[in-house]
């Protein structure tokens, strides 16, 4: 038999082989699956590929996925193992105290170091871990560094002042996620960026975040691209992507920063203060707790900067907007703050600051419509399964909630899309509005660093409206205000920038 002939056959072989196996793969996923029953669309329960799609080509993954709701129900597949619920009941199924729910560490993974507090899929691991960090931000620690937030407000209130003073506007959502970085950056390494001393606020380093979200959905679909990028010298990653290059340069900075902390600490140095990363590398930080590596604790700065940057400073943001463009809001909340702190320039520390009713809500409102992470959050059903709506799941089924669809639920949020603190003053109605804020998460995996957030809005946003009680800014439509969803929500470039002046 001719080479050429044989050839031909075992291409042939493999060319029916391979759609045999294709075709059984579909017909499984479609019918033989232990979620063949969960409705959602055709190509979502056969490939991943559905779901890429959506979040490459539309950056809204988030919208579809309400979309689909309406149309199927409560329970919908999402992708072949993978359901969505948007029930509300269901949110404390999964995120409660104590969860024995996993992180899915296919879709966490691409964040960095599989062990650090964030990614870590494992609870038991994250629970050493979370308590090693808990001290730090800890409501006593967040009172004790207090001073680090006030300065960073107190310097952002200069620069609206001089920006003011010429006349001129000045992007405040930039300048209130600088805040952010600036107050995690001293609490992490006991140094500052500094970005509320640049001219823009360091917005290169917040489009290096933005820039790279796709690029997380393109790792998890194409896990192999991820660990190229890892080993990808920086030369050759600024020729063929600025966004992956901007966060190499990122790691490497924060690396930087480690290695300097821990050259401190092996040292013996006296600080006046011990930061994030002097806890960190404590082997006595929590009991069973190990000294992570470098290479760990570099993502896990990575990590902390991302959430500091991508949640609470745009929180400021959308609550700041909503507030000047409501001239009844922000009359009655400038009122509250000129009788609780009469003279302008004294000083309105975060006790006193969250004790007023009227700021309260409207920080729950911004949290409310700010969506930090507006797409899902992914767990994994422990043993023995668990049971949806009707739909009981195997273990190792993949079951998500979202903070958008949660939050623009009208049972529990009447006119969700409209701005409004009053449903938070009503004490029956804010207690059903806080049981089912998902904005830090929920449970033992919800934001570690939620006292600090606090901290930040209510001193930031007190001091603004404290001082200026003339602001204003140009409406936006709904579609300017939407997110891309690279994991956190980002403003896209052309739609993020909110330029305040006085009138």
């Amino acid at each position: 038999m001719e080479l050429n002939s044989i050839i031909w056959r075992l291409g042939t072989l493999l060319l029916v082989g391979t759609l045999f196996r294709t075709a059984w793969i579909v017909v499984y996923r479609l019918f033989f699956h232990p979620l063949a029953k969960v409705p959602g669309p055709l190509l979502a329960r056969i490939t991943w590929l559905y779901s890429f799609w959506y979040n490459i080509a539309t950056k809204r993954f988030y919208l579809h996925v309400q979309e689909l709701h309406e149309e199927y129900g409560p329970v919908i597949r999402i992708t072949p193992d993978e359901i969505h619920l948007s029930d509300p009941e269901n949110l404390e199924k999964i995120y409660y105290v104590g969860s024995k729910y996993p992180k899915d560490a296919a879709f966490y993974g691409v964040f960095g170091a599989d062990k650090s507090v964030f990614t870590a899929p494992s609870p038991e691991v994250h629970r050493i871990k979370r308590a090693a960090l808990n001290p730090f931000f800890s409501r006593k620690k967040v009172l004790e560094l207090e001073d680090i937030v006030q300065e960073k407000a107190e310097k952002l209130i200069d620069r609206m002042k001089k920006a003011f003073d010429s006349s001129s506007g000045i992007d405040l959502h930039h300048g209130l996620r600088a805040i952010s970085i600036d107050v995690i950056t001293d609490y992490a390494f006991g140094k500052s960026y500094g970005f509320l001393d640049r001219d823009d606020f360091g917005v290169a380093f917040f489009n290096g975040f933005r820039d790279t979200g796709p690029a997380l959905f393109t790792f998890q679909q194409f896990p192999f691209l991820q660990r190229l990028g890892k080993k990808m010298p920086l030369w050759f990653a600024k020729r063929v992507s600025a966004p992956l290059a901007l966060r190499k340069s990122q790691l490497m900075s924060s690396r930087v920063q480690v290695l300097k902390v821990k050259a401190a600490v092996e040292r013996g140095d006296k600080v006046s203060r011990t930061t994030i990363f002097h806890e960190l590398l404590r082997p006595d930080a929590a009991e069973g707790y190990t000294v992570p590596s470098v290479s760990d604790l570099s993502s896990e700065a990575q990590n902390i900067l991302g959430a500091a940057s991508d949640t609470t400073g745009n929180t400021m943001t959308i609550a700041t907007y909503n507030v000047v463009r409501n001239p009844d809001i922000y009359v009655r909340l400038s009122a509250e703050l000129k009788n609780a702190f009469p003279d302008p320039e004294g000083p309105l520390n975060f006790v006193a600051l969250e004790k007023l009713p009227y700021l309260t809500a409207v920080i729950k409102e911004g949290l409310r419509l700010s969506f930090g992470v507006p797409g899902r959050l992914p767990r994994v059903v422990p043993p023995p399964g668990a049971e949806f709506n009707g739909y009981r799941v195997p273990p190792g089924t993949v079951v998500s909630m979202s903070s958008w669809i949660m939050h623009h639920n009208e049972d529990i949020y009447p006119d969700a899309e409209r701005f409004n603190p009053d449903r938070w003053l009503d004490p029956s109605q804010a207690k059903v509005g806080e049981r089912y804020l998902f904005s830090f998460g929920k449970g033992t995996r919800g934001c570690v660093g939620m006292p600090l957030a606090y901290c930040e809005l209510y001193v930031t946003l007190g001091r603004i409206f404290r001082q200026f009680d003339s602001l204003k800014t140009p409406a936006k439509s709904r579609e300017e205000m939407l997110l891309d969803d690279g994991f956190s929500g980002y403003h896209p470039e052309r739609n993020n920038k909110f330029v305040f002046s006085v009138e």
